[in-house]
């Protein structure tokens, strides 16, 4: 696939994603729990979003492998595989909060190499389909984005889902950081990666995400400048422990800290 074939249809796959999620927005709506030693909610427009993305998937490239939250794995060990994340922060889905977004990455032997971070309330889409990373806001021209190259924790911004995720040793840690950081600011799921890709932030530090949680976000980080990594400063592509930073600098010095 070539990056324009990759862009349009990452694009096809939002429009019909929004349809889904956005008539249900702030609607009375059944919520169901999967976790029941826990709340992990999902609601009809989990459900129906990833429907038409899959559907689409699979109508225009029906020998690409499909893993998604909701409906599981389609051909497996296929060498492109699109995973979908289609309602990212379902608590805020049905909280009425707009930070959630609908996650598409594609995969190709295994490796990210695009993918879209939708945000459908806010009509911004940070995307990329391998050369460089673009903001997208409605109709208007696509501009590209850029991490921030502060060099100092000191003067940065971090941001987490909750510091509740954490628990004993991953506690400290995650102190640790915040403790040198400028400020911490909590919730915006895949909103807060966003914000490190485009500029606003510089670092996310996360633990338990799965795979369809980082597929369409690392591209997006990586190609504006950003690193991402696990808490060792290897490969986060299959999820676990998340650490993103606007630049290099700041990942090492995160890092330090995170293994101290």
């Amino acid at each position: 696939m070539t990056p324009n074939e990759i862009k349009s249809f990452l694009h096809l796959l939002c429009d019909a994603a929004e349809k889904e999620t956005m008539s249900r927005f702030r609607q009375v709506l059944d919520i169901d729990n999967k976790e029941p030693d826990d709340f992990d909610p999902v609601t009809e427009a989990d459900r129906e979003a990833e429907r038409a993305i899959r559907r689409l998937i699979q109508k225009h490239y029906p020998d690409h492998g499909i893993l998604g939250e909701e409906d599981g794995v389609e051909n497996e060990g296929a060498d492109y595989c699109w995973i979908i994340d289609p309602v990212d922060g379902t608590r805020a889905f049905i909280s009425g909060l707009p930070t959630w977004g609908t996650l598409i990455g594609l995969y190709h032997n295994g490796v990210p190499i695009a993918g879209v971070i939708q945000q459908p309330f806010t009509k911004e889409r940070y995307f990329t389909s391998g050369e460089g990373s673009f903001l997208q806001m409605g109709n208007d021209a696509a501009v590209k984005i850029a991490t921030k190259q502060t060099t100092q924790l000191s003067q940065s911004i971090l941001m987490t889902t909750t510091p509740k995720l954490f628990k004993g040793e991953e506690q400290d840690a995650y102190e640790r950081l915040e403790s040198a950081c400028k400020l911490a600011r909590y919730g915006g799921d895949c909103y807060a990666y966003a914000m490190v890709a485009s500029g606003q932030i510089e670092l996310v530090a996360e633990n338990g995400l799965h795979i369809y949680d980082v597929a369409a976000i690392i591209p997006v980080v990586e190609q504006a400048g950003g690193i991402m990594t696990d808490w060792q400063g290897k490969s986060c592509a299959n999820g676990g422990q998340i650490l993103a930073a606007a630049n290099r600098e700041i990942h090492e010095q995160a890092m330090e800290l995170l293994n101290k």
